[in-house]
């Protein structure tokens, strides 16, 4: 069953994978693809609990942020 999220995964230099949700930006890591996509799916779903608890993040306003 697809969830229809895109998720990149990376194995590293030194044998561990990580993987990024690529529409959320969240990313996590594991000594194997199937913990990575795990702690992946645990990331995620802690970023979108604390997401609906206190909102989006809001825009960088400083100036250094500017183009």
């Amino acid at each position: 069953m697809s969830t229809g999220r895109e998720i990149r995964l990376i194995e590293e230099d030194d044998g561990w994978w990580s993987a990024v949700d690529e529409e959320t930006g969240v990313a996590s890591q594991g000594p194997s693809r199937t913990e990575a996509l795990a702690n992946l799916d645990e990331a995620v779903e802690a970023t979108q609990a604390a997401e609906e608890v206190d909102g989006e993040a809001p825009e960088p306003d400083a100036p250094w942020f500017d183009e």
